[in-house]
Formats: structure tokens, sequence, C-alpha cells
């Protein structure tokens, strides 16, 4: 039988090993030790001098995050980067919120703030501001106890922590989301275990809402299906409901039974007022049904990279929200533990103090007017080279996307003539426009359009 010879001169480590495959060996001759001694001699045994991924081939880039990869690597001057969903200054820069450096500073200088693990369920306070924050002070969902709010990993961890749950819990595993949509929500819920349907809701010719397309599909689906709402600032269109169609959706909805599942990821960004752009949910929980609300500060207090966002779920009764936490908790254990500490308190510093608050709503509506103003400029701009084409729904539609109506073939184009970078359905980021670029990003849609790509 063969063995390692672990002699004198080998480390510490080799000859404890040494003396392991000895004891082993003693009385075991076609035994474990010289499975051991193989293992210990070859760790990396498996395919002959490759890798056991070799197999795998190369992703694609994120068709949204990997907009900004290709304008990263263009080394031209006059780049611009209308890909991006989030906010830029006037300069082109990205921006910190006076109110958030203030809110930090104020932790910092709390001497008593450790760094324990959050609960499951994460900060209260932080959940507690949010659901109001989102309802409304006065909201009766809040004042009976019949919400649960759990912190999640922003925006996206929301969704899918609200998705999972619904593939676990509710009776229907069927969920309609917008047709276009961000285009992460498909992946979301299809990995959350529910099964993607769309529903029609932008009109190409129109470039504005499908109203009826809409309320026929909805009208069509099973009774009790999960439904994917966008609270405002319709992403990638721009384009949202009046508050009269609403009110049709919602009529609809609640005769059918269906579940509303409500992503608010602008808030306050889209109009500049957080009542106003929270009113189609409120509307949905004054009338004592149930609903999903996911809810993210990446955009509205510009922390994106602190992963911080809310899912709140109203109930019909107290003892049911009650139960409906303890399950998201069991959905949320395995799959991150506990969220983040940091981002949570910023937002929890900034909700509970009465000045920190009005000057966040001040510097919110600074960022929404910025972008309705990039809107008229952009169109103006359009207007003044006789640009043909209706480009109205530039300024009717709202929030920091704009769907241009530019086809992947004028997108092409525009990037690789004028170094314009977007997605490939002509979606911008209105944020990521400054009065310096308008006239160059106007300049690439006149010549595209004039030679009718």
């Amino acid at each position: 039988m063969k063995t390692t010879d672990f002699s004198s001169s080998s480390s510490p480590s080799d000859r404890r090993i040494g003396a392991l495959l000895r004891h082993l060996n003693s009385g075991n001759e076609l035994g474990i030790a010289d499975r051991l001694s193989s293992v210990y001699a070859s760790p990396t045994s498996g395919v002959a001098g490759g890798s056991v991924f070799a197999h795998l081939v190369q992703a694609p880039e994120d068709p949204i995050l990997g907009v900004t990869v290709a304008y990263n690597k263009d080394p031209s001057p006059i780049k611009l980067n209308l890909g991006v969903g989030a906010y830029r200054t006037e300069e082109g820069k990205p921006l910190v919120l006076n109110v958030v450096r203030k809110a930090e500073q104020q932790l910092i200088n709390d001497k008593s703030r450790i760094k324990e693990y959050l609960p499951i369920a994460g900060l209260v306070e932080f959940n507690k501001l949010s659901a109001k924050l989102i309802l409304g002070a006065d909201s009766p969902a809040i004042r009976e106890n019949r919400i649960t709010t759990v912190e999640c990993l922003s925006g996206t961890g929301s969704l899918r922590v609200g998705g999972e749950f619904l593939a676990k819990h509710y009776h229907q595993k069927t969920i309609y989301i917008t047709q276009p949509t961000w285009g992460n929500h498909p992946k979301i819920f299809t990995l959350a275990g529910l099964t993607v349907k769309t529903y029609r809701y932008y009109d190409p010719s129109t470039r504005g809402l499908n109203f009826q397309g809409l309320m026929e599909d909805l009208g069509a689906a099973p009774p009790g299906a999960i439904v994917l709402l966008h609270a405002c600032a319709h992403n990638p269109t721009g384009v949202d409901p009046t508050i009269q169609q609403w009110e049709q959706i919602r009529q609809l909805m609640r005769s059918k039974g269906l579940m509303p599942f409500f992503d608010s990821a602008y808030q306050g960004f889209a109009s500049g007022s957080l009542d106003t752009d929270a009113k189609p949910i409120r509307m949905f929980v004054a009338d004592g049904g149930e609903c999903l609300v996911a809810q993210s500060y990446a955009k509205n207090m510009g922390l994106y990279g602190e992963r911080v966002g809310a899912l709140s779920i109203v109930c019909k009764s107290a003892d049911v929200a009650g139960k409906v936490e303890s399950q998201l908790k069991l959905v949320i254990r395995p799959m991150y533990s506990s969220p983040p500490i940091h981002g949570a308190s910023i937002v929890a510093v900034i909700l509970r103090d009465r000045n920190l608050f009005n000057e966040w709503t001040l510097e919110l509506k600074a960022m929404a007017d910025r972008i309705i103003s990039m809107r008229k400029q952009l169109f103006e701009a359009l207007r003044s080279r006789g640009t043909p084409g209706d480009w109205s729904h530039i300024i009717k539609q709202i929030g920091m996307f704009t769907f241009t109506g530019l086809n992947p073939a004028q997108v092409s184009f525009m990037t690789k003539e004028y170094h314009i970078y977007m997605t490939s359905d002509g979606r911008i980021s209105m944020a990521g426009l400054s009065s310096k670029t308008v006239p160059h990003l106007a300049d690439a849609i006149h010549a595209v359009v004039t030679k009718a790509l």
C-alpha cells in the first residue's frame, strides 16, 4: 500500500497530517488513509489540467447596465450616457443630497450606535416611517395595524421577496406585468417562482397609454391573478394613467379580485410631490382591499448604492398581518438573513426629523424640476430644428425616463456617429441631460430621423 511520506523536515501541518494517516492506516490496508492521501496530494482533481467551469459560455452584458460598460470604453470627449437610471447634476455629476450628508453626520456623531445585525425584518423605525411615507400618515391600514413592512435590498429586493412570498402562499401563481416594463421585472418574478404574462400598456402610435388595451387585458385575466402596477413615472415609457383612469383600473381589479403589486421606485421624483406620486397606491388602500407595495429610496434620496427599500403588505386584519410578517421572515432568512443598517438609518433620521424632512422635499422637488426642464429644452430644441414628427410626448411623459420612439437601428446610428448611449428600445434618462448636452442630442435625433433609418 502506497502512503505519502511526511518527513521530519516537513512543516508542522504536514507532520500532523502524516501522523493522522499512519493512525488511519493501522489495520486498514485498503482504507481511508489512501483516499485522504490522494486528496491531499491532488486537491484539484477533476478535469485533467482544466477548469470544471470551462464549459460555460460568456454571458451577454445586462441590456441596461451594459450601456454604461460600452460608454466607459468610448474615448470620445463628446460621449453622452443616457442609459443609466441615476440622477445627474447639470454638470453631469452624481449627486449626494445635502440632507443625506447631514443625516450621515448625525449617525457618525452618535457614539451609542453599534454595528450588530438588524432583525430579519430590518430596522423597526425605518419600517414604520416608510409605511407612513407611502400610505400617508392618516392611512386606515396603519391606524388599524393591518400592514406589515419589512426592510429589503432596495426596490429589486422588495420585489423579489414579495414575489417569492406570493409564489409560496398565494393561490394564483401568475403575475401580469406591463408591456413594455423594466427589464429586470420578468427575471425577478420568474426566479421567484411565478409565471409571468404581460398586459398592453404603451401605444407606439401615440407614444402614450393604451388604456383600452390595458383594460381589456386585465379584464381577461383570471380571477385572483397578480398585477404589477408602476405607482408613478412608468419605467421605461414615462407614461402614467390619469387619476380618473387609475380609478377605473382599481374598480376593474377589485371586481375581479386581482391582487395589486405596486412598484414605487420614484415617489416624489416624478411630480416633485410625495403625496401626488403616492396617490394611486392610497386609492387602492382606502377601499379596504389587500395589496403589496415595493418601495425604493435609490432615486428619491439618491441612496443607490446603499440598497435600501421596503416591502409593505396591506392585509384585511391585524391578525393576518402578523402571520404574513412571520412568513416573510422565513423568505428573507435563507435569502440574505437580515438587511443592511446604514442606508435604513439614513432614511429614518431624515423621515423622523421635521427640519430634515422639509429640506429633503425641497431637494427632491429641485431634482424633479430639473428633469422637467430638460424635457422642455429637448422638445424646444427639436422643434427649432424642424425635426420631422410630433415630439410632444417628451413633455407629456413624466419621471426619469422618456420613451423616444427611436428604433434599434436609429439608436445604433446615434451611438456610432454621435457617441450617445441609450438602451436599444430608445429609452433615454432625462436626468443624464444638461443644458449643454441637449443641443448635441437634438442634433443626433434630427440627423437620424431625417435619414429615415
